[in-house]
């Protein structure tokens, strides 16, 4: 199985707010979002949160289904021309 970071980013009020992430830290980038939305010195609200948190729930989930289907090779024959 291949590492996939993912980058995710909201760009809101002059502020940016750009998250790199794989499938080991998803648990530390929701925590993170959380702590961004309580910050009352950020633009960022909950409503920001939630949204952001769904997407790298989603994320995750295509992720999954995608490393559980197992891989298909396409067949291709090779003829010698002589």
């Amino acid at each position: 199985m291949k590492k996939t970071v993912q980058v995710m980013a909201l760009v809101k009020n002059g502020e940016q707010f750009v998250f790199m992430y794989d499938e080991e830290s998803y648990d530390a980038l929701l925590k993170q979002i959380g702590r961004y939305a309580a910050d009352p010195e950020l633009s960022f609200s909950w409503y920001d949160a939630a949204i952001l948190s769904q997407k790298v729930r989603k994320q995750r989930e295509a992720i999954a289904q995608r490393d559980a289907e197992p891989e298909t090779f396409e067949r291709t024959e090779w003829r010698d021309a002589a």
